[in-house]
C-alpha cells in the first residue's frame, strides 16, 4: 500500500504570508505520528519563477522524513527550477522524472508551457511517459502527476487554463492499464472526478482556496486554512483520497 501526501500551489514569492502558510503545512507533515511514503508537490512552487523562490522552497523541503517528489506548474520557470530547487544544470526542456515508491512508479510530468497559463504535455513528454512505462516491467503500477487538470472543474478561471488536447491523454490511458490514476493541482480547490476511466484527483492550494461560483464573487479565499491531501493506492490498485486542512 502506497501513501502519498500531496501539496500544490505554494506560490512562494518572498512574502511572509506565503512563507508562513508553507511552513505551517511543512511542520504538520514533518510531525505526523505515522510516516507517509512520499510527499508529492504538483507545481506552482514559485510565484514568479525566481531562483530565490526556489531556494526558499528547497530550504522548506529540506530534511523531510520521506522522499519529496515535484513537478512544475505554469508559474514555474524550468531553468531556475532545475538549478535552485533540484540542484541540476539549468535547462529549458521539460522537467520530467520518475520515482518508484513502495513498488509504485510515480511519473512527475511537466505540463507547463513557457509563457502561457494553460497546460500541455508535449511530444518529448509523451515519448518519455511511454518509454518510462515500458521500462518498468510487467505488473508495476504507476501514477501520473502533473499540474493542469485535463477536465472542466466548473469554475471559469481554472477551466480557461486547463490541459490542452485531453483526448491524446485519454488515448494514452486506454493503452496503459498500469496507470492507476492521475494527480494534479493548479485549480486551488480539492476535487475528485474520473478521466478516461481512471480516478483524477486535484489537490488543494497552499496559498489560497478557490471560491466556486455559488460560494461568492471573490475568486480567492485568502483566509481559508492551508489545504493538503493524502492519497492511498491499495494492493488492489484502488486510489482513495483524503483531504485535510491545517489551521
Amino acid at each position: 500500500m502506497l501513501v502519498l501526501a500531496h501539496l500544490s500551489d505554494l506560490h512562494l514569492d518572498g512574502t511572509e504570508r506565503a512563507t508562513e502558510r508553507a511552513r505551517r503545512v511543512r511542520e504538520h507533515l514533518w510531525a505526523l505520528p505515522g510516516p507517509v511514503d512520499a510527499l508529492l508537490v504538483t507545481g506552482d512552487i514559485a510565484d514568479h519563477g525566481a531562483e530565490a523562490e526556489y531556494e526558499e522552497a528547497a530550504a522548506l523541503l529540506a530534511g523531510a522524513p520521506f522522499p519529496v517528489l515535484t513537478c512544475p506548474g505554469n508559474h514555474d520557470r524550468r531553468a531556475p527550477y532545475r538549478k535552485a530547487l533540484l540542484g541540476r544544470p539549468a535547462a529549458d526542456g521539460p522537467v520530467n522524472s520518475v520515482r518508484v515508491v513502495d513498488g509504485t512508479a510515480v511519473l512527475m510530468c511537466d505540463s507547463s508551457v513557457p509563457g502561457r497559463d494553460e497546460g500541455a504535455l508535449d511530444e518529448e513528454t509523451y515519448a518519455w511517459i511511454e518509454a518510462t512505462l515500458d521500462g518498468l516491467g510487467e505488473g508495476r503500477r504507476a501514477l501520473l502527476a502533473f499540474h493542469h487538470p485535463p477536465v472542466a472543474l466548473h469554475h471559469p478561471l481554472p477551466d480557461a487554463y486547463r490541459l490542452r488536447d485531453p483526448d491524446r491523454l485519454a488515448g494514452l490511458l486506454e493503452r496503459r492499464p498500469e496507470i492507476a490514476g492521475l494527480i494534479t493541482g493548479h485549480a486551488h480547490t480539492p476535487a475528485a472526478t474520473v478521466f478516461a476511466g481512471r480516478p483524477l484527483v486535484v489537490g488543494p492550494g497552499v496559498t489560497w482556496t478557490l471560491r466556486l461560483p455559488w460560494e461568492g464573487a471573490e475568486v480567492a479565499d485568502r483566509d481559508a486554512p492551508v489545504g493538503l491531501a493524502f492519497h492511498v493506492l491499495d494492493d488492489a490498485g484502488r486510489l482513495t483520497s483524503h483531504f485535510r486542512v491545517v489551521r
